[in-house]
């Protein structure tokens, strides 16, 4: 148990204080998904470079907001 402890504040400390260990870190578990998914984008955007893409809505579904609650309020005029 000692040693696992010791093992696991090693690695803390490392991650806090070393830098270097931590960019290796964010690359092991983040970075490799972030360059596939810049690749996917830069692929996506090479098929229709400048193109705008809108989503519309159905034309026959309806808002679901109708209207909504006024409020009286007075206006207050400093002197």
């Amino acid at each position: 148990m000692k040693l696992f402890f010791n093992i696991l504040l090693i690695f803390f400390f490392l991650i806090i204080f070393v830098p270097i260990f931590r960019r290796f870190l964010f690359h092991l578990l983040v970075g490799r998904q972030l360059v596939k998914e810049q690749k996917r984008a830069n692929a996506a955007y090479r098929k229709n470079p400048g193109k705008v893409n809108i989503d519309s809505q159905p034309e026959n579904s309806s808002p679901s907001i109708k209207g909504g609650e006024y409020i009286d309020y007075e206006e207050v005029k400093d002197k």
